[in-house]
């Protein structure tokens, strides 16, 4: 039994580690407002996804930076915008569609000089079954510590098998519109070569009608 355990743990540790989300860190330059651009990190999401998004910015409020981030789909959904980010900031949020999502930073650099500044950026993104606080289930459902790695891994699956199903129905999509303007193109190409063939022969009547109307031929 304890061997079994043991076992169950392996693999549920090693599941979890190829789907957990890794921490981004990147170094975020300040520049002045009229020349600010964001940096964004772009991540895909479900409809009815939970998301939580966690931005570790290093530096303090007040040092002539100034880092907004914000949060935004291709769909035009805004879920966030905190201003003037220092240390770590959250924001929860459920996709409303199946889009991609953007989380942009900007680091507004407010202080004299030309000095180089910059803050330090931790981003760490996790989505659906990861973005659940795993620790708190388990006390609320009082399960055990390989009951809740295994309820986690079995969503985390679930997720991937629902992630598939969607790419496959979006692959037969794409197929139907590829063999529909394929259906379309030759049906065009036919007429079209009927349309030449009969200007071809049009042409033909007329000339010999005018060189016969002129006595040529």
């Amino acid at each position: 039994m304890a061997q079994r355990t043991s076992l169950l743990r392996i693999i549920c540790s090693f599941l979890l580690l190829v789907t957990a989300a890794q921490a981004l860190r990147f170094e975020l330059e300040s520049k002045r407002a009229k020349d600010s651009r964001e940096r964004c990190i772009r991540n895909f999401v479900g409809k009815d996804t939970l998301v939580v998004v966690t931005a570790i910015v290093s530096g303090n409020k007040g040092d002539g930076q100034t880092v907004n981030i914000q949060i935004r789909d291709m769909l035009g959904n805004e879920y966030g915008r905190p201003r003037d980010v220092a240390g770590e900031k959250r924001v929860v949020f459920t996709a409303l569609g199946d889009a991609a999502f953007d989380v942009c930073f900007e680091n507004i650099k407010t202080a004299k000089g030309n000095a180089y500044l910059s803050r330090d950026v931790e981003l760490d993104i996790d989505i659906g079954a990861d973005a659940k606080d795993w620790a708190a289930i388990q006390a609320n459902e009082k399960l055990k510590p390989i009951e809740a790695e295994l309820r986690h891994v079995e969503e985390a699956i679930a997720e991937v098998v629902d992630e598939m199903e969607y790419l496959r129905s979006r692959e037969q999509k794409l197929r139907d519109t590829n063999e529909s303007t394929n259906s379309r193109v030759k049906f065009f190409g036919i007429a079209t070569t009927w349309l030449l063939v009969g200007l071809w022969a049009w042409q033909i009547m007329y000339l010999r009608a005018y060189f016969r109307s002129k006595h040529l031929i």
